[in-house]
């Protein structure tokens, strides 16, 4: 099987409590709040690396991580650090993954004009001339994999990692079989 690595994890969760951005604002240090540009609070974290977004409903967005656990953890730290400055959040939070982002390489060079026929044209999207990648949505999955003709993969759709290594390996096996590429 080829190495799908995730990229990106987005994740969300609730604080359950109204929050009070502006004052959010002047105790998470570095973070950014005008309303009149986006409505959420942006707090860009270190360790672990992620972006988490704040919005004053008390819902939060974690993007960035590496990991499931990288996100998980940005959401826990951030409630913690509003806790010690004396800001009502909920005591556990549900931590749930929206999307995850992996890229892989197949290993093989693609014609894209006849991944495109081969896939059939109802679940594609090819226009060389817009953007130099396919788009393939996965039969029976909630992956779309953007492939090039480098038979680099970039995979997105999924809630966790086995979707999109069972996505990969699915187009895989339909390209084995049109003769695009060899095992």
């Amino acid at each position: 099987m080829d190495i799908v690595k995730i990229e990106n994890v987005v994740a969300t969760s609730s604080m359950e409590a109204k929050l009070d951005l502006k004052e959010i604002s002047r105790v998470l240090d570095g973070s950014e709040y005008d309303p009149e540009i986006f409505p959420g609070l942006v707090y860009r974290m270190t360790s672990p690396k992620t972006s988490i977004l704040l919005f004053g409903s008390g819902k939060v967005v974690c993007t960035g991580g590496k990991t499931v656990d990288d996100a998980k953890a940005g959401i826990n730290k951030v409630k913690e650090q509003l806790q010690d400055n004396g800001i009502e959040t909920a005591e556990e939070l549900e931590v749930t993954v929206q999307n995850l982002v992996a890229t892989c390489d197949i290993g093989a060079v693609l014609d894209l004009n006849m991944t495109a026929i081969s896939l059939g044209l109802e679940r594609v999207e090819y226009e060389p001339e817009q953007f130099p990648g396919l788009v393939y949505r996965v039969k029976d999955s909630c992956a779309v994999l953007l492939l090039f003709c480098s038979g680099k993969i970039v995979c997105t759709g999924g809630k966790n990692i086995k979707d999109l290594e069972d996505a990969v390996e699915s187009t895989k096996k339909e390209l084995r079989m049109a003769g695009l590429i060899r095992s």
